[in-house]
């Protein structure tokens, strides 16, 4: 599962075997946001113990759907895109910007 939050981007999956999920981010920051305002159950960060993402942690799933629903409960903006600008920086809301363009594309998928 992706999850772009006004703090940042998450990739979360549940590797064969394994107990726990591994949230993966391109930025150690974005996790660190992640487990001091939502998710301090949140693992240590790895840094390149994978291929696709440079940083990952583990939690228990339970606990992540805790940690979603809090991050639903405290949505109070108006706009996500501008909310990501004021919280993350225009840098971090233009590379959102980038994939919500690209996401268009399933509108004519049908």
């Amino acid at each position: 599962m992706w999850l772009m939050t006004p703090f940042g981007f998450f990739s979360t999956v549940k590797k064969p075997g394994d107990d726990h999920l591994t949230v993966r981010a391109r930025s150690a920051s974005d996790l660190d946001r992640l487990r001091a305002d939502y998710l301090p159950q949140l693992g240590p960060t790895v840094e390149g113990a994978g291929t696709d993402y440079p940083y990952r942690a583990v939690v228990g799933g339970e606990a992540y759907a805790g940690a979603l629903a809090a991050i639903a409960r405290d949505i109070d903006y108006a706009n996500f895109k501008s909310e990501v600008s004021r919280r993350m920086g225009r840098g971090r809301s233009h590379i959102y910007s980038e994939v919500w363009t690209a996401l268009l594309a399933i509108e004519r998928e049908g």
